[in-house]
């Protein structure tokens, strides 16, 4: 209180500053759990829960399982609980989990790097088929995910994943999770560095470590020589992308602090050159910075993104060299961007070795484990034991000699598997959605088929490189915020006043030279029964107004709100 409003006869105190609650930083001696999550993995560490599937859960079935374990440390090896079917969307925020809760799971295998050989893939296809109900899909992080599986079958799932040297361990969970890598890594024309040997020795020297298997949230990288910079290094959590120093030396550029969901934030530069073989050290004391000082009250500001948005990157820079690494990183460049390269490698382009890699579109991801099947047999036939899965849903086959080319591409076309597919049906990407996702609100992947099906009729020539991103709830697997035109489903009321699907939209989204989120337009929104008719009509308008060369998002960085409407 000043003084001039000082009750007569009193002095007035100055006010105490308000001590800063605890976010749980196990660096500042905040060890004891702040929340049901942090308590439960100091209970038990995730790691753990395998043996209990193996040896009790299999055997006594979905009713033998402890809570604490079904919905926390399941995770740890990649399995959710899958939605229950019937439950609309309004009853998702609103049921407690066990009443969203199916007795069947989600198993999510990861493929770091996205490389399959041929008989990894034809594993993959025949859990898909045997056990999955012939449900897979290949996600944006280069993984793929089963649906239908009963708790019984796992320990013969892994048993089969594991013979042909791939495991779900840490595909979910506050983990590292699958590392993301270009499907090109070792054979493009132009790659900075091949990553492959540092994706492996990350994988081998961490991945189901104690050391880093109880981290404040889920933890993502990429690490990447790709020139296209298809692994999207401005959204993952710690991302090493390929660049040369001024002596010519290959290296690795160091970006810490990308996310999106709910609260979307690019990753910051820390400005320093890693060698390659500093990769494995440098990762590790990454995730060691974020274990013991990123904030674990709220799992809402549980993400690495948080801890670097208060200290910035000369600070993080600064502790991870000086108490993590025991010595300082040498400045070094940032990469090089070019503003209108694609960020996939969707088509047949030549390899390094004068052979061809052939890039394909199965429709927002979603396959079949019989197609798996055959596409391992169709890459085998056509002399390839090399398979990769890339970040936006795709698949690649390498090494095809020059004159089987146009076999391959033909055989892959009659599997519905298009190389040179539309620009909808390559730039459009889906969420799980609420067929299986216990967050989903909406619909997405079928929703998403079929917007492509009707651009592909309403506008067969259109041909700019416009993403469509659709997303069943506001998380962001599905990448809304940085896509050209980003769908996020909701509720809403349609012209009768009925309560329907339908999805906020956003515009304009990017990375690159001109990172930015998409904008949004107060109340723009389509139902679902809209957005053929609304994305028309936008994309008719970007036509009419833009200029020579610009792109969809500049232009809907300038464009009249009504014109976007």
């Amino acid at each position: 209180m000043p003084p001039s409003s000082a009750q007569p006869g009193k002095t007035a105190n100055a006010a105490k500053p308000r001590r800063r609650r605890g976010e749980g930083q196990w660096a500042l001696g905040y060890r004891e759990p702040l929340n049901k999550n942090e308590e439960n993995k100091k209970n038990d560490d995730g790691l753990n829960v395998r043996d209990r599937i193996i040896n009790i859960y299999s055997k006594g079935g979905f009713d033998s399982i402890d809570p604490a374990d079904l919905r926390g440390r399941f995770r740890w090896f990649g399995l959710y609980t899958q939605r229950a079917p019937g439950i609309d969307g309004g009853k998702t925020a609103v049921l407690e989990p066990e009443e969203l809760d199916d007795r069947y799971f989600m198993l999510r295998v990861r493929i770091d790097g996205g490389q399959l050989s041929a008989a990894q893939l034809r594993a993959i296809g025949e859990i898909s088929r045997d056990h999955g109900r012939d449900t897979a899909d290949i996600t944006d992080r280069q993984n793929v995910q089963f649906h239908w599986i009963q708790v019984e079958d796992v320990p013969a799932i892994w048993e089969k994943l594991e013979s042909v040297g791939l495991s779900t361990t840490e595909a979910c969970g506050d983990t590292p999770r699958v590392i993301l890598g270009c499907p090109l890594a070792g054979v493009a024309e132009d790659e900075v560095i091949d990553a492959s040997p540092a994706i492996r020795q990350v994988y081998d020297d961490h991945i189901g470590s104690p050391l880093y298997s109880n981290l404040p949230r889920k933890f993502k990288t990429s690490i990447s020589g790709c020139t296209s910079h298809c692994v999207n290094h401005e959204i993952n959590d710690v991302a090493f992308v390929g660049v040369r120093n001024e002596e010519g030396e290959a290296g690795y550029d160091l970006f810490v602090g990308g996310g999106l969901s709910t609260n979307p934030m690019f990753a910051l530069r820390l400005g320093a050159f890693v060698r390659p073989d500093q990769v494995s050290e440098v990762w590790a004391g990454v995730c060691a910075v974020f274990r013991d000082y990123g904030y674990r009250r709220l799992r809402t500001r549980a993400r690495i993104k948080f801890l670097i948005k208060d200290w910035g990157a000369e600070r993080f820079r600064e502790v991870l060299e000086q108490e993590y690494l025991g010595y300082a990183l040498p400045d070094g460049p940032g990469p090089e961007l070019d503003p209108g390269q694609e960020r996939d490698h969707v088509g047949v382009h030549r390899q390094n070795d004068g052979r061809f890699y052939v890039g394909f579109a199965p429709k927002v991801g979603r396959v079949s484990g019989t197609t798996l099947l055959r596409i391992a047999d169709i890459a085998e036939e056509h002399g390839s034991d090399r398979v990769r899965t890339t970040a936006d849903q795709k698949l690649v086959v390498l090494d095809v000699e020059e004159e089987r080319v146009s076999s391959i591409t033909s055989a892959l076309e009659s599997e519905g598997l298009q190389v040179n597919p539309s620009v909808f049906r390559r730039q459009t990407m889906a969420c799980t959605g609420i067929e299986f996702c216990k967050l989903a609100i909406v619909e997405t992947k079928d929703r998403a088929a079929s917007l492509i099906d009707e651009l592909e009729k309403r506008l067969p020539d259109f041909d700019e490189p416009v993403t469509i991103n659709v997303n069943g709830c506001p998380n962001s697997c599905a990448r809304i915020q940085v896509a050209d035109i980003g769908l996020k489903g909701q509720l809403m009321l349609n012209s009768e006043g009925e309560q329907v699907e339908g999805y906020q939209i956003h515009l304009g989204g990017g990375m690159g030279l001109n990172p930015s989120f998409g904008k949004k337009i107060r109340g723009l929104k389509a139902t679902a029964d809209e957005l053929p008719d609304y994305v028309e009509r936008v994309l008719h308008r970007f036509q009419e107004q833009r200029e020579d060369g610009e792109t969809f998002a500049s232009w809907a960085g300038r464009a009249e709100d009504a014109d976007l409407k």
